[in-house]
């Protein structure tokens, strides 16, 4: 009896503790939500400039250093082992928004006394702790604790990796280097008409829809509409996305077809539209409603690109060759981004490295690299979260063998909403029947 006893007081005990954990925790989650909310930080914009101009006065800035630091505090005193598990998720994402918060504001306290008189809007590398200020924007636009020199040399790995594919399809069609290139710029390549170009999105859309259910376990989402685009200020783009609707971009004749089926796929379905879809009917904590990560979406975008074979709209080897044109872009202005934002280039270097690696496209370069110079490290969130899925999917591939399913594996990427990648490897790897822990 005495050890029944004994045995009880214990389970009481902890049940008593674990209970008042939990209770201690709601009740901060609940006030860092209305901290956090009521501090009314800016949203990260695309410009840099823009960034800075928008930092705060000295008085509002010690207000959120004095939150995020009582916030630091008391992350810290929290045991993981008496949370759920939907508790552990929020306490994962208000650490890591503390960590970042932490490292913006002390950016921002130093740039009230040393702020220039006039704020560059074309070179980051120039502002006092310009390189400090680039590490914070890299980290924060990709989602991820990251260095710039490792992502630099992924950046060069991408650009070889990718070059391959395109000598592969080269080789395949029986064509010299010059031939080959010469080839793509012929005329049959593309369209003039408008009406044309719509009808050949049309077209890629119920290919998609009719094949969605081979890699995903929802095919029935919102209807996206398809519009020609005419925002001068997003003209830069192929296309976008906005509020259910597809737009391309044809401000210049002509249109390169090779475009069409990538682009798709990235903006629409199974894409941007696609994955906000999924989101719209996601039971999202308080704390996970505060925060939106360009990294995981832009990611997740450029690799639905890998899966338009599987899909059914890489018809020809040369369908499939505009997806891997764009992706060289993408992976030169990676190391591109860095060395002007980052290394100090001047744009003879940046344009000389693009010319390097890329054959065919000098009409855009110079308009990439002021993209680059506006908005430093928005561009390399395609990349680096495309690759990261990729690798994901091939570690689980080799690890499962014929036990690996496509369709969970893109259901552990989407259900969990917009995050930082950290935890959404978490989703990725996390053991259930027949699956494996990552590594």
């Amino acid at each position: 009896m005495k050890e029944i006893f004994i045995a009880a007081c214990i389970f009481f005990c902890v049940s008593c503790t674990e209970a008042q954990s939990t209770k201690a925790f709601d009740d901060f989650r609940d006030s860092f939500v209305k901290g956090y909310t009521t501090l009314a930080i800016p949203e990260l914009e695309l410009s840099y400039a823009d960034n800075l101009q928008h930092i705060l006065p000295l008085n509002k800035i010690q207000q959120q250093l004095n939150f995020f630091e009582d916030a630091k505090n008391k992350l810290d005193i929290f045991e993981t082992y008496w949370l759920t598990d939907s508790e552990k998720f929020d306490l994962d994402l208000m650490k890591f928004e503390t960590t970042m918060n932490l490292q913006r504001l002390a950016l921002e306290k130093r740039w009230c006394d040393e702020k220039p008189a006039v704020i560059p809007v074309n070179n980051l590398y120039s502002i006092p702790h310009g390189n400090e200020w680039y590490v914070y924007f890299l980290k924060r636009w990709l989602g991820a604790d990251v260095n710039p020199d490792d992502i630099y040399f992924n950046g060069i790995a991408e650009i070889d990796r990718v070059k391959q594919h395109i000598e592969d399809i080269r080789i395949k069609k029986g064509l010299t280097t010059e031939q080959f290139y010469a080839h793509l710029n012929d005329s049959d390549f593309f369209i003039n008409s408008p009406q044309q170009l719509q009808q050949s999105f049309e077209h890629v859309k119920n290919i998609v829809q009719q094949n969605l259910y081979l890699l995903f376990n929802v095919q029935q989402v919102r209807n996206v509409k398809i519009d020609r685009g005419s925002n001068n200020a997003l003209a830069q783009t192929p296309g976008y996305y906005n509020d259910d609707t597809f737009y391309y971009n044809f401000f210049d004749k002509p249109y390169n077809k090779r475009q069409v089926d990538w682009l798709f796929i990235h903006e629409a379905v199974p894409g941007h539209h696609y994955q906000i879809n999924i989101a719209d009917h996601l039971s999202q904590s308080k704390v996970q409603q505060l925060f939106h990560y360009s990294g995981f979406a832009e990611g997740w975008a450029a690799y639905t690109e890998t899966l338009g074979t599987e899909l059914g709209v890489y018809e020809t080897d040369y369908d499939e060759l505009g997806h891997w044109e764009w992706d060289l872009v993408r992976s030169v202005r990676v190391i591109i981004d860095i060395g002007l934002n980052y290394y100090g280039w001047n744009d003879e270097k940046a344009l000389a490295t693009w010319k390097q690696y890329i054959p065919n496209q000098d009409d855009i370069a110079m308009r990439e690299i002021n993209r680059i110079k506006r908005w430093p490290a928005q561009v390399i969130t395609y990349k680096y979260g495309s690759m990261l899925i990729l690798k994901w999917k091939k570690e689980l591939q080799d690890k499962q063998g014929n036990a690996f399913n496509i369709k969970d594996f893109h259901d552990r990427l989407l259900n969990h909403g917009s995050l930082p990648f950290f935890m959404v490897k978490q989703n990725v790897f996390k053991k259930s029947t027949g699956d494996v822990a990552g590594s």
